[in-house]
């Protein structure tokens, strides 16, 4: 099935990216519950008319108020909404409780990974989502979706010191790599949670590859991926050479829904 435009329906935002015959090739984040965005946002890219979409997401509310302002368009939409509807073998148990969002970083990956890849060795991938949450996921060498990790993101971890203390205030720091020695309760904060997230997915990393890679001498250096609103923030901060890829989840999707009948 060919389609426009995807949407990722997440917690806080809502991304769409516009579709081409080679993969997603234009994105934005939305915020959910404003149609007078939705609408500045397809006139900014020139599109008219009744559209094709397919749609994934995590919350349920944000995903029911688009889809009724889609409707509303006569717009067609694919609701991608189950694990068995993607390409994808998947490990974890039970598969229909994963989030979706991380079978199509999965998804993605594999399509990458196995791109003209006829005579290679077979290569592992580890996908790390930093968004509200973080995932750090685990796809096997043959691309099956193995399970992985959750953790609160930076956001979280910033409301959960502002809400569950008497003194301390809410800091969302911007800085990619902040001094590790704050001097003030702000930059503290500030360093403490940028490199609590980033402690936690190199951590995270190495125990997964060490748990199930021991062997894999005869196999190609595991990829490692990087999406989600704050992957700019850490990128730098990862010990592992990382791929930055934006658009992952959303050309996920793009590709699982190309591949329905």
């Amino acid at each position: 099935m060919n389609v426009d435009v995807v949407a990722d329906v997440g917690n806080s935002r809502i991304k769409w990216g516009v579709c081409a015959k080679q993969g997603v090739t234009a994105s934005a984040s939305l915020p959910p519950g404003e149609p007078a965005a939705w609408d500045a946002r397809l006139s900014d890219w020139g599109l008219t008319g009744s559209l094709i979409w397919a749609i994934g997401g995590v919350h349920p509310g944000n995903l029911e108020g688009l889809l009724e302002w889609l409707r509303g368009r006569g717009d067609t939409v694919r609701l991608l909404n189950r694990y068995d509807q993607l390409p994808i073998k998947v490990l974890a148990d039970p598969p229909e409780r994963v989030g979706l969002d991380r079978l199509f970083n999965a998804v993605a990956a594999n399509a990458r990974l196995r791109r003209g890849a006829k005579n290679r060795r077979a290569r592992a991938a580890v996908i790390i989502d930093a968004g509200t949450a973080v995932t750090v996921d685990l796809i096997s060498p043959d691309g099956a979706f193995e399970g992985g990790a959750i953790f609160p993101g930076r956001r979280l971890m910033a409301a959960a010191l502002h809400d569950y203390t008497a003194l301390l205030p809410l800091v969302l720091g911007s800085e990619a790599s902040p001094p590790p020695v704050g001097k003030n309760t702000t930059t503290a904060i500030e360093a403490g949670i940028h490199y609590a997230v980033a402690g936690g997915i190199n951590q995270l990393i190495r125990r997964q590859l060490g748990a199930h890679f021991q062997r894999a001498g005869r196999l190609a250096k595991p990829a490692v991926f990087l999406t989600g609103g704050d992957a700019p923030l850490l990128q730098h901060s990862i010990d592992y050479r990382a791929v930055l890829w934006p658009e992952m989840t959303l050309e996920g999707l793009r590709l699982s829904a190309e591949a329905l009948s």
